[in-house]
């Protein structure tokens, strides 16, 4: 015979209920069907027990349940001609009577025994299977098996054990023959005085479980609204994998620590009689689902992750501890005593402190037994006031294969570290089977999904929010669009799940559409604000959070620290924030260390040249940097060369902006604060404590022309100043030279000017938007290390933005 048990999921309509009768006459082999009640039923009575005490609401929720089964019952008849639908709405009413007296009889006492509390929570089972057994009986002949004649329990607690060995003597006595169908109401069983009592919530698997036993059952089927069981929540990780067959002891873990498809105390009894369990899918039947035995099929160290909210860190430490026999003992007697269920243990090598994990509703209680329990220990100081840690969660990692494989608990708490969780505290069975973290409950859900993404997907993932669509974001995210299919061969996954300009902020989790981005934020209505982006990270989950600024905004500049403090990357091509104050540099620089969180500014100085990576390497190696010389404008870099050709300033500055090598004043490049932004960041880097006012700034034309902030009028007038500066380019080129306009470290002092330099310089011969630094150290002279490449345009600044982007994944590896 094989057992299926169908949970509340399947049995909400009556054509839920019309798909079982065909999924259970569709079985090749004697059947032993359980059922739960119909979806939401049990709620309704358990509400139902708690209104005892108001009539009126008492009422309403009797009529409420009564028309909901009554529904059910008389919608069959539409879906099954030969259904008995007389037969079921009066066998309907008859329980729905009971339930009314038992609920009345409550009313008059004032409150509910628990032998009728039993009762009443039991009514949805009951119906489930009298309905059932009406609509097989059109075509089969079906046994209606009683729980109260054959499932006896130890305990008449909440948390009930079956009494396996009477199970099976009963069930033998009352039932010596089945039909090829056999139906039964889950959830409840008897106690050894015959008083009803319930298995606790979801407790219809176990039924299931003890049905299985006592028919010596080749197979027992949870039949619910998944296709099996997953590595982890598919609500919180939709890239879940399903766990095709797991072994028992596995699939004891997974429950003990919180999974949902299955009821805690099923697989004890299944392992036992070595009777195979398999879940599956009402809703897609034809899915192999999980299959559980006595093996694993994969030799995959960690097969699932598991996490247990709501719980609570009881903490019994003192010097009355340590050498102490048999105070652990007292410890967990006193928690036996009082029916607390303890969930996981960790005691300190010194023996000064015992932790335990308990249900969170549990918690109060099992402080109170223990004060009472320690009273005289608490009183005489050798112990320390009782303490419990609240609002926390477990979140466990279980695998057969995890002892055969070396390192999956540091990978795991990598992982934790890698989502920002702080360890409270760990355990591990010997068999190396689980190991679990307690962790603050509020970041439980970020480590599930990081934890995931690391021990299974093996897949980094980057989730990046551009401010600024300017040339340079535009131009990013093309090429984040184009290198998709590269970045799927490196196995990174790079989502852009925002954009914000000026005026209006898009958002997606999901990923932004990157073909019609454009339109999806024009028609937005909301603008950026850092509050919203902060909540819409923590409820999306996103584990490696960046900001990209692509702007020259001074106020958003201003606000990396906020970013930075809130968890999020920050990679930027403004170079106002490192080179504002000093002190402003440091906070940005100590804030990202002290998150653990990676501020990029690679396009700062070189735009897609390797600048500031190869000058931190340098010093990072214990090299000194003594000299600086560089050209390290591109629009400058592409107009002096043209002035070399015969152009003049006017003209030169004229087609580089037609070109887009300008901003479009291009005082702003002509007046040098750009470069020498720049300058000062090399020399911050490299330990100089300067600001941006000690820099030597000489621009390329008269501080009156520099200074002009309108576009229209600076190109006016800077013919005017052509002379003059033709004067300067027939003096160079007289003595065999050419104008650059380059920036200067030395002797611990920047400097920005044009400067006239020979062949023989390695600037000389930079120009058409080239950048090229040459850079003395102690380990590169007299010749210098030289970096040279384009450093003008949108293309390699945004290639500079896109290769910060994925270093942001390197912070493990470099710390």
């Amino acid at each position: 015979m094989k057992i299926m048990k169908f949970g509340g999921s399947s049995l909400a309509t009556a054509k839920k209920f019309n798909h079982v009768v065909g999924l259970i006459e569709n079985q090749q082999e004697p059947i032993g069907a359980v059922f739960s009640a119909p979806q939401g039923i049990t709620d309704d009575l358990v509400l139902l027990i708690k209104l005892i005490n108001q009539k009126q609401e008492l009422t309403t929720q009797l009529d409420l349940i009564s028309q909901k089964l009554l529904t059910i019952s008389a919608d069959c008849a539409d879906l099954r001609a030969d259904f008995d639908v007389s037969k079921s709405q009066q066998q309907t009413a008859g329980l729905l009577d009971q339930l009314r007296n038992w609920a009345q009889g409550c009313e008059l006492i004032g409150f509910c025994p628990e032998v009728t509390a039993a009762q009443v929570l039991s009514c949805g089972e009951k119906f489930s299977t009298l309905l059932m057994a009406t609509l097989l009986r059109t075509r089969n002949a079906v046994t209606v098996l009683d729980p109260r004649l054959f499932i006896y329990t130890d305990s008449d607690s909440n948390d009930t054990v079956a009494d396996l060995p009477s199970c099976q003597k009963q069930f033998a006595r009352h039932y010596n023959a089945l039909t090829e169908v056999a139906v039964m109401p889950g959830f409840y069983g008897v106690n050894h005085d015959g008083d009803l009592v319930t298995l606790g919530r979801n407790g219809s698997d176990y039924s299931a479980a003890i049905l299985a036993v006592c028919v010596q059952a080749k197979s027992c089927e949870i039949w619910t609204d998944v296709d099996g069981i997953y590595s982890v929540d598919p609500g919180l990780v939709p890239e879940t994998q399903l766990i095709e067959q797991m072994s028992y002891q596995e699939a004891m873990e997974l429950s003990y620590f919180g999974a949902k498809v299955l009821h805690p105390k099923t697989i004890t009894p299944l392992a036992n009689h070595q009777i195979q369990c398999v879940i599956k899918n009402t809703h897609n039947p034809n899915h192999h689902g999980t299959t559980i035995t006595t093996k694993t099929a994969t030799k995959k160290a960690v097969k699932a992750i598991s996490n247990l909210s709501d719980v609570v860190m009881i903490n019994v430490s003192g010097p009355g501890m340590k050498g102490m026999v048999g105070m652990a003992a007292r410890v967990f007697a006193t928690m036996s005593e009082a029916q607390i269920s303890v969930i996981l243990i960790s005691q300190s090598s010194s023996e000064y402190s015992i932790s335990f994990c308990v249900p969170g509703n549990e918690a109060d209680k099992a402080v109170r037994r223990l004060e009472k329990t320690f009273k005289l220990e608490l009183k005489n100081g050798l112990l320390e006031p009782i303490q419990s840690r609240k609002d926390l969660a477990i979140i466990t990692l279980i695998g057969d294969q995890m002892h055969q494989q070396k390192g999956t608990a540091s990978r795991f708490f990598s992982a934790l570290s890698h989502a920002r969780v702080n360890i409270i505290a760990i355990a591990q069975d010997s068999s190396e089977r689980s190991i679990s973290a307690v962790v603050r409950a509020k970041r439980v859900d970020d480590a599930v999904v990081i934890c995931h993404q690391q021990l299974f997907l093996k897949k980094p993932r980057i989730d990046a929010f551009l401010i600024g669509c300017g040339t340079v974001g535009r131009e990013l995210i093309a090429q984040i669009k184009k290198q998709q299919q590269w970045l799927k061969q490196k196995n990174v996954e790079l989502n852009l799940i925002g954009i914000a300009n000026s005026k209006q902020c898009l958002l997606d989790a999901d990923g932004v559409d990157l073909d019609h981005w454009q339109d999806q934020l024009a028609s937005c209505e909301t603008s950026f604000s850092l509050i919203e982006l902060k909540e819409f990270a923590r409820t999306a989950h996103l584990t490696n959070p960046v900001i990209i600024d692509c702007t020259s905004n001074q106020n958003i500049a201003m606000d990396y620290l906020s970013y930075l403090e809130n968890n999020f990357h920050v990679v930027t091509a403004n170079k106002k924030a490192n080179t504002d104050s000093l002190e402003y540099y440091h906070q940005l620089h100590q804030m990202a260390a002290k998150q653990q969180r990676r501020f990029l500014y690679e396009t700062n100085v070189g735009a897609g040249l390797p600048v500031i990576d190869n000058l931190q390497s340098l010093l990072r190696a214990g090299d000194e940097l003594i000299q600086f010389e560089g050209i390290l404008s591109g629009s400058l870099s592409y107009i002096f060369g043209e002035i070399h050709q015969g152009l003049s300033l006017s003209e030169a500055t004229s087609k580089a902006r037609d070109l887009g090598y300008t901003e479009p004043n291009p005082a702003e490049d002509l007046n040098g604060m750009d470069v020498a932004r720049k300058v000062l960041v090399i020399a911050r880097e490299a330990g100089m404590a300067l600001e941006l006012s000690d820099v030597d700034l000489q621009p390329v034309v008269p501080k009156a022309l520099a200074d002009l902030t309108d576009d229209d009028e600076f190109m006016r007038q800077l013919p005017a100043y052509d002379d003059e500066f033709q004067r300067k380019i027939d003096q160079a080129e007289a003595q065999q030279q050419k104008l650059r306009y380059v920036a200067m470290i030395k002797d611990g002092k920047c400097a920005v000017k044009i400067q006239a330099v020979n062949k023989t310089h390695p600037l000389y011969d930079i120009e058409a938007g080239e950048n090229a630094l040459a850079i003395n150290t102690q380990y590169y002279q007299p010749k210098p290390y030289i970096i040279r490449g384009y450093g003008a345009g949108a293309e390699v600044t945004a290639a500079g933005l896109f290769g910060d982007l994925l270093r942001t994944l390197a912070w493990e590896q470099e710390h």
